[in-house]
């Protein structure tokens, strides 16, 4: 209920800043007043949702505090966009207040130059801090972390940690729990900063901190960290490099962008588009990405015609077989999918691996085999009524099974090989699934209508 009343509450905004845009007497005023109010990522929401003009009259309004905020969470073909129209004092300028980890997102989407002027104005330490961000992939936890944290040591009284927080009069958002370590700098553990707050100020960190805490490798995939932290209901992580050596710290709001972005890649790549394309891209070139997937789908397509093709006799003397042929394909394509889907989504949450997939292939193949036998004789019932033969009911009862035995093996080993293979089996998969089961749905009917009916 809450989420429905959300998306109307959004879609009244993007109406009513619509009505102020498209008014006759167009007032400049009223668009500051209306993102005044609006948190960043709220604005950038609104421009993903505009078109090309609207996008950059309502970007000149934006509050000029909060545009590096907003240029992050843009989507990357809206963000190019803008940025291409910001000249250079503009851009060093969105850029002083951002965070490390955000600074590291944005860079790689600048000019050279405009790149090399905003490392000019950084001070010594910030320019370090951020070459260690950069180092990292985008993709990883060192690619996620925020630099920004408060860390202690494990020797210090709690009274000490508390007149250290008082003195520095704001603490980094997002921070349930400080981080302790060594002379070394290598990571011990945590101190929530409930711990600190209900226990003797006399006591020491050592006593009250937790031991147990272990550290994200700086070379963990981020879907493995957001997996991490939905297992252990985490807030806040550290990141530690190989010797253990403190680098940094994961926070929830992090996590949550992850999860998004998996989510939508996972649902684009289904149909071969990008989830950073921007909605209102000219026409020519969605049309130019759309055509590299089409004409993917198009050698499939005629694979499975040219199948068709060499029972083109056959399919002639018994008209029936044409019309009951999209049955087989069908019916071996959706239950495909399904395998298909509950394998990705199984190896995207780190619930299937080399240890348990052939345990999932036997699984699969049973549903498949038992699937087959169930629809097979619902569908020669049908068949054999329609057309009244019994002949035409056992061969299109054969087929279906076949054919839904060969989806399951094929949905539950193809994302398995696509990975192996370092291919994203969200983006391929349904396209080579697709493929197989047309194939293999059409020549099983046609091949054995051509062997008992003719």
């Amino acid at each position: 209920m809450a989420e429905v009343e959300a998306k109307e509450e959004y879609r009244d905004v993007l109406q009513s800043l619509l009505n102020i845009l498209h008014s006759e007497d167009e007032d400049q005023e009223q668009i500051e007043d209306f993102l005044e109010e609006m948190h960043p990522q709220e604005i950038a929401h609104l421009l993903e949702s505009l078109p090309a003009n609207d996008r950059q009259i309502v970007w000149e309004h934006v509050p000029a505090d909060s545009e590096g905020e907003i240029l992050v969470h843009l989507a990357d073909d809206v963000r190019s966009a803008i940025i291409d129209k910001m000249d250079a004092e503009q851009l060093v300028a969105a850029t002083e207040s951002l965070d490390t980890d955000d600074l590291a997102d944005l860079l790689p989407e600048m000019p050279r130059d405009i790149v090399q002027e905003i490392l000019l104005s950084m001070e010594q330490q910030e320019r370090e801090r951020l070459h260690s961000v950069l180092s990292y992939s985008e993709d990883s936890a060192g690619g996620l972390m925020d630099l920004d944290m408060v860390t202690v040591r494990a020797d210090t009284s709690l009274d000490v940690v508390l007149r250290y927080l008082r003195r520095r009069g704001s603490i980094p958002e997002s921070t349930d729990s400080l981080f302790v370590m060594d002379r070394e700098g290598r990571f011990q553990g945590l101190l929530p900063l409930t711990v600190i707050l209900t226990n003797d100020v006399e006591m020491h960190v050592s006593e009250v901190m937790e031991h147990d805490v272990i550290g994200i490798p700086v070379d963990m995939p981020a879907r493995d960290v957001a997996n991490l932290f939905e297992r252990r209901d985490l807030i806040t992580a550290p990141v530690i490099a190989e010797d253990g050596q403190l680098l940094g710290r994961i926070t929830i709001d992090d996590v949550v962008d992850v999860i998004r972005e998996e989510a939508d890649h996972s649902l684009m790549s289904m149909a071969g588009l990008n989830e950073e394309e921007d909605m209102f891209a000219p026409v020519l070139t969605s049309t130019r990405r759309r055509s590299i997937w089409l004409a993917i789908n198009l050698l499939t397509a005629l694979l499975a015609a040219w199948v068709i093709g060499q029972f083109e006799g056959t399919i002639e003397k018994l008209v029936a077989l044409a019309v009951l042929m999209p049955v087989v394909a069908s019916m071996g394509g959706i239950a495909g999918s399904q395998t298909l889907t509950l394998v990705i989504r199984g190896m995207a949450l780190g619930k299937i691996n080399p240890s348990n997939a052939r345990t999932i292939f036997r699984k699969e193949l049973g549903v498949g085999i038992w699937n087959g036998l169930i629809w097979a004789i619902v569908i020669a019932v049908v068949a054999g009524l329609w057309f009244n033969s019994v002949s035409l009911s056992l061969v299109i009862a054969s087929a279906i099974v076949l054919n839904l035995i060969v989806a399951a093996i094929s949905g539950a080993v193809i994302p398995l090989i696509l990975k192996r293979f370092g291919i994203d089996p969200a983006l391929s998969g349904s396209v080579i699934l697709t493929t197989v089961t047309d194939v293999v749905g059409f020549f099983a009917f046609l091949g054995l209508a051509t062997l008992f009916l003719i």
